[in-house]
């Protein structure tokens, strides 16, 4: 039997009118437009059309967009400053730094400018330091409030959102991005998922993914996890983005050969892709109750 397909864009949907809902609710009662600062350096394409894309979303759900860009002669010290000048802004609500950033800038140091509080994308050190310091589900917290990366979000947003069960499950990444992999390894830990990190150097590990009750795929190589890589029944989340010769979109996974075996699956386009927007909007409303409320 094949796999039940875990509908991205469905879900984003549906999710999007809750959010105009909440974000009709908040712009009532605080008469404050929940809003984003994107900040690129330079023209990238896919950094363009993302951002595009970002502002789509949040116009259409009565939320504020403003772009902020340099060239690609910027400097490190401009980026910084600007960075500095929109976390002071009150207007502001989240802050997102596009990536790639010109050659010679140092990321890290960027990303440390950034405010943790409008930090929507979690990936300013503190966020993450939470991120993986925070007690599991069920527990309190232990620590302040944190922003977590919206793809990952999204991925354990569709698992929760489809009822899967991940406390006590196997759960298998493979990658270990600081955006995908380890957020999401963390977020299943958070849920109670017994959880192993894939890479590069695994041994065998087509035999590491069969063990996995859920496999999630966030390496960046086309069509690279195969059917006889599942357990038959597995729950398979695939965050892949890649082009094949055609120039078709796929995922990490084999999905016309893995839907066959696995239980649940995330296409590609249309699984985690979907999510992404609607989880970056749902971080920068929150980061506007944080602060204004």
């Amino acid at each position: 039997m094949a796999a039940v397909i875990l509908d991205g864009r469905t879900l984003a949907k549906t999710m999007r009118t809750e959010l105009n809902q909440e974000v009709a609710a908040f712009k009532e009662k605080y008469g404050v437009t929940p809003t984003i600062a994107v900040v690129r350096a330079g023209e990238d394409p896919a950094s363009v059309s993302y951002a595009r894309a970002i502002e789509r979303s949040f116009t259409k759900r009565g939320m504020g967009f403003q772009l902020h860009t340099l060239p690609e002669t910027a400097s490190q010290e401009e980026i910084v400053a600007l960075v500095a000048r929109l976390n002071a802004d009150p207007e502001i609500h989240g802050i997102m730094v596009q990536e790639p950033l010109p050659k010679g800038i140092d990321e890290a140091a960027v990303k440390a400018a950034l405010s943790p509080d409008k930090d929507v994308d979690g990936v300013h050190p503190v966020n993450a330091g939470r991120l993986a310091q925070a007690a599991p589900v069920g527990r309190p917290a232990g620590v302040e409030p944190f922003f977590v990366p919206a793809t990952p979000a999204g991925g354990l947003e569709i698992l929760k959102r489809y009822d899967v069960e991940i406390s006590g499950k196997r759960a298998v990444v493979v990658g270990r991005s600081n955006i995908v992999g380890k957020p999401m390894a963390l977020l299943l830990l958070r849920e109670n998922a017994t959880v192993t990190i894939c890479h590069s150097r695994t041994k065998d590990l087509a035999a590491v993914c069969r063990e996995a009750d859920i496999l999630c795929a966030a390496v960046g190589r086309a069509k690279l996890i195969k059917a006889d890589w599942v357990k038959p029944g597995a729950v398979v989340i695939d965050f892949g983005v890649n082009f094949d010769e055609e120039g078709n979109m796929v995922g990490d996974v084999d999905f016309e050969a893995v839907k066959e075996v696995a239980g649940m699956i995330t296409p590609v386009p249309g699984g985690t892709g979907p999510m992404t927007n609607v989880m970056l909007m749902r971080n920068v409303l929150e980061a506007a109750r944080r602060q204004v409320g």
